[in-house]
Protein backbone atom coordinates (compact mmCIF):
# COMPACT_ATOMS: atom_id res chain seq x y z
CA UNK A 1 0.00 0.00 0.00
CA UNK A 2 1.39 3.53 -0.99
CA UNK A 3 0.24 4.71 2.68
CA UNK A 4 -1.13 2.86 5.80
CA UNK A 5 -4.93 2.73 6.02
CA UNK A 6 -6.86 5.11 8.91
CA UNK A 7 -5.65 4.56 11.97
CA UNK A 8 -2.59 1.99 11.28
CA UNK A 9 0.40 1.72 10.70
CA UNK A 10 3.64 4.41 11.83
CA UNK A 11 3.21 6.84 14.21
CA UNK A 12 3.05 10.60 11.91
CA UNK A 13 4.01 12.39 14.75
CA UNK A 14 8.24 12.56 14.68
CA UNK A 15 8.48 12.28 18.76
CA UNK A 16 6.43 8.91 18.99
CA UNK A 17 8.08 5.56 18.37
CA UNK A 18 7.70 4.00 15.33
CA UNK A 19 5.42 1.19 16.67
CA UNK A 20 2.43 3.29 17.83
CA UNK A 21 3.80 2.53 22.00
CA UNK A 22 3.61 -1.04 20.46
CA UNK A 23 5.90 -2.39 23.26
CA UNK A 24 3.28 -2.32 25.63
CA UNK A 25 -0.12 -2.14 23.53
CA UNK A 26 -2.36 -2.33 26.86
CA UNK A 27 -0.51 -0.12 29.26
CA UNK A 28 0.25 -3.13 31.47
CA UNK A 29 3.29 -1.68 32.90
CA UNK A 30 0.98 0.33 34.83
CA UNK A 31 -1.50 -2.12 36.16
CA UNK A 32 1.84 -4.48 37.12
CA UNK A 33 4.60 -2.24 38.23
CA UNK A 34 3.04 1.35 38.02
CA UNK A 35 1.94 3.06 41.20
CA UNK A 36 -1.38 3.14 42.15
CA UNK A 37 -2.38 0.47 39.09
CA UNK A 38 -4.76 -2.44 40.26
CA UNK A 39 -1.63 -4.90 40.19
CA UNK A 40 0.81 -2.31 41.96
CA UNK A 41 0.82 -4.77 45.03
CA UNK A 42 2.95 -7.07 43.24
CA UNK A 43 6.00 -5.27 43.09
CA UNK A 44 5.97 -4.73 46.77
CA UNK A 45 4.94 -8.40 47.68
CA UNK A 46 1.26 -6.84 48.66
CA UNK A 47 -0.64 -10.45 47.43
CA UNK A 48 -3.27 -9.96 50.04
CA UNK A 49 -4.66 -7.02 48.59
CA UNK A 50 -3.76 -7.79 44.47
CA UNK A 51 -6.17 -11.03 45.41
CA UNK A 52 -8.41 -8.46 46.88
CA UNK A 53 -8.98 -6.07 43.74
CA UNK A 54 -8.46 -9.03 41.48
CA UNK A 55 -11.71 -10.66 43.10
CA UNK A 56 -13.63 -7.40 42.41
CA UNK A 57 -12.20 -6.83 39.04
CA UNK A 58 -13.08 -10.14 37.77
CA UNK A 59 -16.94 -10.20 38.96
CA UNK A 60 -17.47 -8.25 36.25
CA UNK A 61 -20.19 -9.48 33.85
CA UNK A 62 -21.39 -6.59 31.73
CA UNK A 63 -19.72 -6.98 28.69
CA UNK A 64 -16.24 -7.34 26.33
CA UNK A 65 -14.43 -4.16 28.58
CA UNK A 66 -14.62 -3.90 32.37
CA UNK A 67 -16.43 -0.29 32.37
CA UNK A 68 -16.58 0.31 36.37
CA UNK A 69 -12.51 -0.33 35.85
CA UNK A 70 -12.58 2.41 33.10
CA UNK A 71 -14.63 4.44 35.32
CA UNK A 72 -12.47 4.47 38.35
CA UNK A 73 -9.34 4.86 36.21
CA UNK A 74 -10.31 7.55 34.04
CA UNK A 75 -12.08 9.43 36.99
CA UNK A 76 -8.84 9.14 39.25
CA UNK A 77 -7.01 10.27 36.66
CA UNK A 78 -9.63 13.50 35.21
CA UNK A 79 -9.42 14.88 39.04
CA UNK A 80 -5.45 15.64 38.51
CA UNK A 81 -5.86 19.72 38.94
CA UNK A 82 -9.36 19.39 38.09
CA UNK A 83 -11.67 21.95 39.76
CA UNK A 84 -15.15 22.80 40.20
CA UNK A 85 -16.66 25.52 37.25
CA UNK A 86 -17.57 29.17 39.00
CA UNK A 87 -20.46 30.73 38.44
CA UNK A 88 -18.21 33.11 36.37
CA UNK A 89 -16.91 30.42 33.60
CA UNK A 90 -20.96 29.61 33.74
CA UNK A 91 -21.58 32.68 32.89
CA UNK A 92 -19.38 33.26 30.05
CA UNK A 93 -19.84 29.79 28.59
CA UNK A 94 -23.60 30.86 28.39
CA UNK A 95 -22.94 34.01 26.82
CA UNK A 96 -20.06 32.51 24.01
CA UNK A 97 -22.70 29.72 23.28
CA UNK A 98 -25.59 32.35 22.71
CA UNK A 99 -23.29 35.08 20.59
CA UNK A 100 -22.04 31.70 18.46
CA UNK A 101 -25.49 30.54 17.70
CA UNK A 102 -26.40 34.65 16.68
CA UNK A 103 -23.40 34.72 14.64
CA UNK A 104 -23.93 30.89 12.50
CA UNK A 105 -27.53 31.98 11.80
CA UNK A 106 -26.98 33.52 8.26
CA UNK A 107 -24.43 30.87 7.41
CA UNK A 108 -26.05 27.63 7.27
CA UNK A 109 -30.08 26.58 7.09
CA UNK A 110 -29.23 24.12 9.83
CA UNK A 111 -30.94 25.79 12.96
CA UNK A 112 -30.11 26.36 16.13
CA UNK A 113 -30.70 23.61 18.72
CA UNK A 114 -32.03 26.28 21.56
CA UNK A 115 -30.55 23.64 24.06
CA UNK A 116 -28.97 25.30 26.92
CA UNK A 117 -24.99 25.29 26.77
CA UNK A 118 -23.17 23.27 29.94
CA UNK A 119 -19.88 23.90 31.33
CA UNK A 120 -18.20 20.75 32.16
CA UNK A 121 -15.38 19.97 34.78
CA UNK A 122 -12.93 16.84 33.12
CA UNK A 123 -14.68 14.74 35.68
CA UNK A 124 -17.78 15.55 34.01
CA UNK A 125 -16.74 14.91 30.72
CA UNK A 126 -15.97 11.63 31.47
CA UNK A 127 -19.10 10.78 33.15
CA UNK A 128 -21.04 12.60 30.06
CA UNK A 129 -19.47 10.67 27.40
CA UNK A 130 -18.59 7.61 28.55
CA UNK A 131 -22.15 6.07 27.13
CA UNK A 132 -20.81 6.95 23.77
CA UNK A 133 -17.41 5.88 24.13
CA UNK A 134 -19.13 2.30 25.25
CA UNK A 135 -20.72 2.13 21.82
CA UNK A 136 -17.50 2.60 20.29
CA UNK A 137 -15.05 0.56 21.95
CA UNK A 138 -17.36 -2.31 22.97
CA UNK A 139 -18.02 -4.06 19.50
CA UNK A 140 -13.96 -3.68 18.78
CA UNK A 141 -13.30 -5.41 22.27
CA UNK A 142 -15.52 -7.86 21.73
CA UNK A 143 -13.74 -8.87 18.39
CA UNK A 144 -10.57 -8.83 19.96
CA UNK A 145 -11.01 -11.22 22.94
CA UNK A 146 -13.41 -13.80 21.08
CA UNK A 147 -10.58 -13.61 18.05
CA UNK A 148 -7.76 -14.17 20.94
CA UNK A 149 -9.64 -17.34 21.99
CA UNK A 150 -10.72 -18.56 18.94
CA UNK A 151 -6.74 -18.61 17.64
CA UNK A 152 -5.86 -19.77 21.57
CA UNK A 153 -8.74 -22.85 21.03
CA UNK A 154 -6.67 -23.71 17.70
CA UNK A 155 -4.07 -23.79 19.02
CA UNK A 156 -4.18 -26.14 21.64
CA UNK A 157 -6.02 -28.15 19.33
CA UNK A 158 -3.09 -28.32 17.37
CA UNK A 159 -0.94 -29.17 20.22
CA UNK A 160 0.04 -26.02 21.61
CA UNK A 161 -1.13 -28.11 24.65
CA UNK A 162 1.35 -30.53 24.88
CA UNK A 163 4.37 -28.07 23.98
CA UNK A 164 3.24 -25.50 27.15
CA UNK A 165 5.49 -25.47 29.91
CA UNK A 166 3.87 -27.69 32.59
CA UNK A 167 2.94 -24.43 34.60
CA UNK A 168 1.12 -22.88 32.10
CA UNK A 169 -0.48 -26.20 30.87
CA UNK A 170 -1.34 -26.53 34.81
CA UNK A 171 -3.50 -23.51 34.48
CA UNK A 172 -4.58 -23.96 31.70
CA UNK A 173 -6.48 -27.05 33.22
CA UNK A 174 -5.80 -29.71 30.53
CA UNK A 175 -7.41 -28.04 27.52
CA UNK A 176 -7.12 -28.83 24.10
CA UNK A 177 -7.01 -32.64 24.60
CA UNK A 178 -6.70 -35.28 22.27
CA UNK A 179 -9.98 -34.52 20.99
CA UNK A 180 -9.44 -31.08 20.21
CA UNK A 181 -11.48 -29.94 23.22
CA UNK A 182 -12.58 -26.07 23.56
CA UNK A 183 -11.04 -23.93 26.30
CA UNK A 184 -14.11 -24.74 28.25
CA UNK A 185 -14.56 -23.00 31.74
CA UNK A 186 -10.96 -21.26 30.40
CA UNK A 187 -12.90 -19.04 27.70
CA UNK A 188 -14.72 -17.46 30.89
CA UNK A 189 -11.83 -16.52 32.40
CA UNK A 190 -10.26 -15.03 29.24
CA UNK A 191 -13.01 -12.70 28.85
CA UNK A 192 -12.92 -11.59 32.42
CA UNK A 193 -9.56 -11.17 31.66
CA UNK A 194 -9.97 -9.12 28.10
CA UNK A 195 -12.60 -7.03 30.07
CA UNK A 196 -9.88 -5.82 32.35
CA UNK A 197 -7.57 -5.52 30.18
CA UNK A 198 -9.20 -3.46 27.98
CA UNK A 199 -11.09 -1.42 30.91
CA UNK A 200 -8.24 -0.81 32.47
CA UNK A 201 -6.49 0.45 29.05
CA UNK A 202 -9.66 2.74 28.17
CA UNK A 203 -9.73 4.45 31.33
CA UNK A 204 -6.24 5.81 31.24
CA UNK A 205 -7.42 7.15 27.60
CA UNK A 206 -10.44 8.66 28.97
CA UNK A 207 -8.74 10.35 31.74
CA UNK A 208 -5.80 11.48 29.53
CA UNK A 209 -8.59 12.56 26.80
CA UNK A 210 -10.12 14.70 29.86
CA UNK A 211 -7.34 16.72 30.51
CA UNK A 212 -7.38 17.90 26.75
CA UNK A 213 -10.70 18.38 24.92
CA UNK A 214 -12.55 22.01 25.00
CA UNK A 215 -15.42 20.68 24.10
CA UNK A 216 -18.10 17.82 23.99
CA UNK A 217 -17.80 17.21 19.87
CA UNK A 218 -13.59 18.54 19.65
CA UNK A 219 -12.65 15.02 18.70
CA UNK A 220 -15.65 15.17 15.69
CA UNK A 221 -17.85 12.18 17.36
CA UNK A 222 -21.21 13.00 18.97
CA UNK A 223 -20.22 12.28 22.52
CA UNK A 224 -23.40 13.90 24.64
CA UNK A 225 -26.75 14.42 23.94
CA UNK A 226 -27.32 15.44 20.85
CA UNK A 227 -27.75 19.45 20.30
CA UNK A 228 -26.76 19.94 23.56
CA UNK A 229 -23.22 21.75 23.65
CA UNK A 230 -20.37 21.69 26.18
CA UNK A 231 -17.50 23.55 26.84
CA UNK A 232 -14.33 22.42 29.47
CA UNK A 233 -13.26 25.70 30.83
CA UNK A 234 -10.55 24.73 32.95
CA UNK A 235 -9.08 22.96 29.45
CA UNK A 236 -9.91 26.66 27.86
CA UNK A 237 -7.69 28.37 29.99
CA UNK A 238 -4.65 26.11 29.83
CA UNK A 239 -4.95 25.78 25.83
CA UNK A 240 -5.57 30.04 25.70
CA UNK A 241 -2.79 30.00 27.70
CA UNK A 242 -0.05 29.24 25.31
CA UNK A 243 -1.69 31.67 22.45
CA UNK A 244 -1.16 35.09 21.73
CA UNK A 245 -4.96 35.90 21.81
CA UNK A 246 -7.25 36.79 23.99
CA UNK A 247 -8.78 34.24 26.06
CA UNK A 248 -12.58 35.57 25.59
CA UNK A 249 -11.75 35.13 21.40
CA UNK A 250 -10.44 31.55 22.22
CA UNK A 251 -14.04 30.81 24.24
CA UNK A 252 -15.79 32.20 20.99
CA UNK A 253 -14.00 30.70 18.21
CA UNK A 254 -14.49 27.09 20.33
CA UNK A 255 -18.05 27.73 20.90
CA UNK A 256 -18.35 28.89 17.19
CA UNK A 257 -17.12 24.91 16.62
CA UNK A 258 -18.85 23.31 19.58
CA UNK A 259 -22.68 24.86 18.42
CA UNK A 260 -21.82 24.47 14.51
CA UNK A 261 -21.08 20.65 15.60
CA UNK A 262 -23.98 20.65 17.41
CA UNK A 263 -26.40 21.69 15.12
CA UNK A 264 -25.55 19.21 12.36
CA UNK A 265 -25.58 16.12 14.91
CA UNK A 266 -29.14 17.62 16.01
CA UNK A 267 -30.36 18.08 12.20
CA UNK A 268 -28.41 15.38 10.30
CA UNK A 269 -30.42 11.90 12.77
CA UNK A 270 -28.46 9.34 10.47
CA UNK A 271 -25.39 11.08 11.36
CA UNK A 272 -23.92 8.95 14.30
CA UNK A 273 -24.99 6.15 13.28
CA UNK A 274 -23.01 6.60 9.96
CA UNK A 275 -20.20 7.00 12.31
CA UNK A 276 -20.20 4.12 14.71
CA UNK A 277 -21.44 1.84 12.09
CA UNK A 278 -18.16 1.99 10.41
CA UNK A 279 -16.61 1.70 13.70
CA UNK A 280 -18.59 -1.68 13.95
CA UNK A 281 -17.76 -3.00 10.19
CA UNK A 282 -14.07 -2.38 11.04
CA UNK A 283 -14.27 -4.74 14.21
CA UNK A 284 -16.40 -7.78 12.13
CA UNK A 285 -13.50 -8.09 10.52
CA UNK A 286 -10.61 -8.12 12.92
CA UNK A 287 -8.31 -11.58 12.82
CA UNK A 288 -5.46 -12.27 15.74
CA UNK A 289 -2.85 -14.80 14.32
CA UNK A 290 -2.66 -18.23 15.78
CA UNK A 291 0.94 -18.12 15.76
CA UNK A 292 1.68 -15.51 17.16
CA UNK A 293 -1.27 -16.28 20.29
CA UNK A 294 0.95 -20.06 20.25
CA UNK A 295 4.13 -17.69 20.59
CA UNK A 296 3.25 -15.59 23.37
CA UNK A 297 1.23 -18.31 25.38
CA UNK A 298 4.56 -20.54 25.09
CA UNK A 299 6.51 -17.30 26.64
CA UNK A 300 4.19 -16.68 29.80
CA UNK A 301 6.51 -17.55 32.91
CA UNK A 302 3.47 -17.66 35.89
CA UNK A 303 6.54 -16.35 37.96
CA UNK A 304 7.19 -13.42 36.42
CA UNK A 305 3.47 -10.94 35.24
CA UNK A 306 5.40 -9.10 33.35
CA UNK A 307 6.25 -11.55 30.91
CA UNK A 308 1.67 -11.42 29.92
CA UNK A 309 2.68 -8.21 29.52
CA UNK A 310 5.82 -8.55 26.40
CA UNK A 311 4.16 -11.36 25.43
CA UNK A 312 1.09 -9.53 24.51
CA UNK A 313 3.13 -6.86 22.95
CA UNK A 314 4.48 -9.55 20.59
CA UNK A 315 2.43 -8.85 17.12
CA UNK A 316 -0.97 -10.24 17.46
CA UNK A 317 -2.32 -7.90 16.00
CA UNK A 318 -0.49 -7.18 13.21
CA UNK A 319 -1.95 -8.47 10.50
CA UNK A 320 -2.61 -6.39 7.36
CA UNK A 321 -6.66 -4.96 7.28
CA UNK A 322 -8.80 -7.35 4.71
CA UNK A 323 -10.29 -5.11 1.61
CA UNK A 324 -13.46 -5.08 3.86
CA UNK A 325 -11.87 -3.26 6.91
CA UNK A 326 -10.23 -0.74 4.41
CA UNK A 327 -13.44 -0.23 3.21
CA UNK A 328 -14.71 0.42 6.79
CA UNK A 329 -11.83 2.68 7.39
CA UNK A 330 -12.01 4.63 4.62
CA UNK A 331 -15.82 5.11 4.75
CA UNK A 332 -14.87 6.80 8.99
CA UNK A 333 -12.21 8.51 7.77
CA UNK A 334 -14.23 10.47 4.64
CA UNK A 335 -17.37 11.34 7.20
CA UNK A 336 -14.83 12.52 10.12
CA UNK A 337 -13.37 14.57 7.34
CA UNK A 338 -16.74 16.26 6.40
CA UNK A 339 -17.83 16.24 9.32
CA UNK A 340 -15.07 18.57 10.31
CA UNK A 341 -14.29 20.13 6.66
CA UNK A 342 -17.99 21.47 7.13
CA UNK A 343 -17.76 22.96 10.71
CA UNK A 344 -14.74 24.79 9.34
CA UNK A 345 -16.44 26.09 6.57
CA UNK A 346 -19.22 27.34 8.45
CA UNK A 347 -17.13 28.89 11.36
CA UNK A 348 -14.98 30.45 8.34
CA UNK A 349 -18.11 31.56 7.33
CA UNK A 350 -19.26 33.32 10.71
CA UNK A 351 -16.25 34.92 12.09
CA UNK A 352 -14.11 35.88 9.40
CA UNK A 353 -15.41 39.29 9.69
CA UNK A 354 -16.14 39.93 13.39
CA UNK A 355 -13.15 38.02 15.27
CA UNK A 356 -9.57 38.76 14.15
CA UNK A 357 -8.10 36.38 15.29
CA UNK A 358 -10.48 33.65 13.40
CA UNK A 359 -7.56 32.52 11.38
CA UNK A 360 -4.42 31.92 13.56
CA UNK A 361 -7.12 29.88 15.67
CA UNK A 362 -8.40 28.23 12.93
CA UNK A 363 -4.84 26.85 11.75
CA UNK A 364 -4.27 25.86 15.82
CA UNK A 365 -7.08 23.84 15.89
CA UNK A 366 -6.08 22.25 12.55
CA UNK A 367 -2.65 21.51 13.62
CA UNK A 368 -3.83 20.46 17.05
CA UNK A 369 -6.85 17.80 15.22
CA UNK A 370 -3.77 16.82 12.85
CA UNK A 371 -1.16 16.09 15.36
CA UNK A 372 -3.59 14.66 17.91
CA UNK A 373 -2.64 13.69 21.52
CA UNK A 374 -1.89 10.85 23.56
CA UNK A 375 -4.82 9.77 24.48
CA UNK A 376 -5.53 9.26 20.49
CA UNK A 377 -2.21 7.35 20.30
CA UNK A 378 -3.58 5.03 23.06
CA UNK A 379 -6.90 4.73 21.43
CA UNK A 380 -5.00 4.32 18.19
CA UNK A 381 -3.09 1.10 20.09
CA UNK A 382 -6.20 -0.17 21.54
CA UNK A 383 -8.59 -0.12 18.73
CA UNK A 384 -6.68 0.70 15.77
CA UNK A 385 -8.56 3.61 15.63
CA UNK A 386 -6.99 7.43 15.24
CA UNK A 387 -9.80 10.23 15.78
CA UNK A 388 -8.54 12.50 12.94
CA UNK A 389 -9.64 13.59 9.66
CA UNK A 390 -7.14 13.51 7.55
CA UNK A 391 -8.15 15.25 4.57
CA UNK A 392 -10.00 18.55 6.65
CA UNK A 393 -9.08 20.92 4.56
CA UNK A 394 -10.17 19.32 1.30
CA UNK A 395 -13.23 18.97 2.71
CA UNK A 396 -13.11 22.00 3.69
CA UNK A 397 -11.98 23.24 0.80
CA UNK A 398 -15.14 21.55 -1.12
CA UNK A 399 -17.89 22.59 1.29
CA UNK A 400 -17.20 26.09 0.42
CA UNK A 401 -16.76 25.56 -3.38
CA UNK A 402 -20.19 23.92 -3.07
CA UNK A 403 -21.77 27.31 -1.14
CA UNK A 404 -19.98 29.57 -3.09
CA UNK A 405 -21.69 27.88 -6.32
CA UNK A 406 -25.16 27.00 -4.71
CA UNK A 407 -25.64 28.89 -1.84
CA UNK A 408 -25.61 27.47 1.66
CA UNK A 409 -29.01 25.72 0.68
CA UNK A 410 -27.10 23.81 -1.49
CA UNK A 411 -24.31 22.84 1.03
CA UNK A 412 -26.22 21.83 3.89
CA UNK A 413 -28.94 19.83 1.97
CA UNK A 414 -26.57 17.40 1.28
CA UNK A 415 -26.47 16.19 4.79
CA UNK A 416 -30.14 15.01 4.07
CA UNK A 417 -29.12 11.47 3.03
CA UNK A 418 -25.62 9.36 3.23
CA UNK A 419 -25.81 8.40 -0.39
CA UNK A 420 -25.70 12.50 -1.13
CA UNK A 421 -22.49 13.36 0.30
CA UNK A 422 -19.15 13.35 -1.34
CA UNK A 423 -17.17 10.77 -1.49
CA UNK A 424 -13.12 10.27 -0.87
CA UNK A 425 -12.69 10.49 -4.58
CA UNK A 426 -15.24 13.49 -4.63
CA UNK A 427 -12.26 15.43 -2.40
CA UNK A 428 -9.69 15.08 -5.15
CA UNK A 429 -11.82 16.70 -7.40
CA UNK A 430 -14.58 19.58 -6.37
CA UNK A 431 -15.16 21.07 -9.76
CA UNK A 432 -16.19 16.99 -10.87
CA UNK A 433 -18.66 16.69 -7.75
CA UNK A 434 -20.19 19.69 -8.28
CA UNK A 435 -21.53 18.92 -12.20
CA UNK A 436 -21.86 15.78 -11.20
CA UNK A 437 -24.03 16.39 -8.34
CA UNK A 438 -25.89 19.35 -9.80
CA UNK A 439 -24.96 21.04 -6.06
CA UNK A 440 -23.51 24.02 -8.07
CA UNK A 441 -26.98 24.78 -8.97
CA UNK A 442 -28.12 28.00 -8.04
CA UNK A 443 -30.65 27.64 -5.19
CA UNK A 444 -33.69 29.72 -6.16
CA UNK A 445 -34.05 32.92 -4.47
CA UNK A 446 -37.82 33.64 -4.27
CA UNK A 447 -37.75 34.00 -0.46
CA UNK A 448 -34.66 36.51 -1.03
CA UNK A 449 -35.59 38.70 -4.10
CA UNK A 450 -36.78 41.54 -2.67
CA UNK A 451 -36.50 43.66 -6.31
CA UNK A 452 -39.76 40.94 -7.16
CA UNK A 453 -41.23 41.67 -4.23
CA UNK A 454 -41.10 45.29 -4.61
CA UNK A 455 -42.07 45.11 -8.32
CA UNK A 456 -45.21 42.82 -7.28
CA UNK A 457 -46.18 45.37 -4.79
CA UNK A 458 -46.24 47.72 -7.28
CA UNK A 459 -49.11 46.16 -9.38
CA UNK A 460 -50.42 45.88 -6.52
CA UNK A 461 -51.13 49.26 -5.94
CA UNK A 462 -51.11 50.10 -9.24
CA UNK A 463 -54.42 48.03 -10.08
CA UNK A 464 -55.94 49.58 -6.63
CA UNK A 465 -55.65 52.88 -8.35
CA UNK A 466 -56.69 52.00 -11.05
CA UNK A 467 -59.59 50.64 -10.03
CA UNK A 468 -60.65 53.99 -8.01
CA UNK A 469 -60.37 55.66 -10.88
CA UNK A 470 -62.41 54.15 -13.35
CA UNK A 471 -66.24 55.37 -13.98
CA UNK A 472 -67.74 52.57 -11.86
CA UNK A 473 -66.21 54.32 -9.30
CA UNK A 474 -68.74 57.13 -9.13
CA UNK A 475 -66.06 59.36 -8.62
CA UNK A 476 -66.18 62.96 -10.93
CA UNK A 477 -64.51 63.74 -13.92
CA UNK A 478 -61.85 65.92 -11.75
CA UNK A 479 -61.67 62.80 -9.00
CA UNK A 480 -64.02 64.25 -6.46
CA UNK A 481 -66.79 62.45 -4.78
CA UNK A 482 -70.18 63.00 -6.19
CA UNK A 483 -72.33 65.14 -4.09
CA UNK A 484 -74.51 63.26 -1.45
CA UNK A 485 -71.48 60.89 -0.93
Amino acid sequence: MTRPPFGFGPSDRPDEPEDGGGADPFGLSAMFGGAGGPFSGLASGGMGEVFAQLQKLMTWRGGPVNWELAGEVATAASRTDDVPVTAEQEREVREACRLADLWLDPVTTLPATGAAPQAWTRTGWVTSTTPAWRSLVDPVAARVVGAMGTALEQGLSGGLGRELPPEVAGLLGGVGGAGGAGLGPLRGVMDQVGGFVFGAQVGQALGTLAKEVLSSSEIGLPLSAPGRPALVPANLAQFSAGLAVPPDEVRLYVALRELAHQRLFASVPWLKAHLFDAVDAYARGIEVDSGAVERAVGSIDPSDPESMQRALGEGLFEIEPTPAQQSALARLETALALVEGWVDAVVDAAAAGPLPSAGALRETIRRRRASGGPAEQTFATLVGLQLRPRRLREAAALWSAVAESGGIVARDALWAHPDLLPSAEDLDDPAGFLARSGAGSQAPREETDWDAGLRALDQDLDGAVDDDASPDSGAGPDGSAPPGS
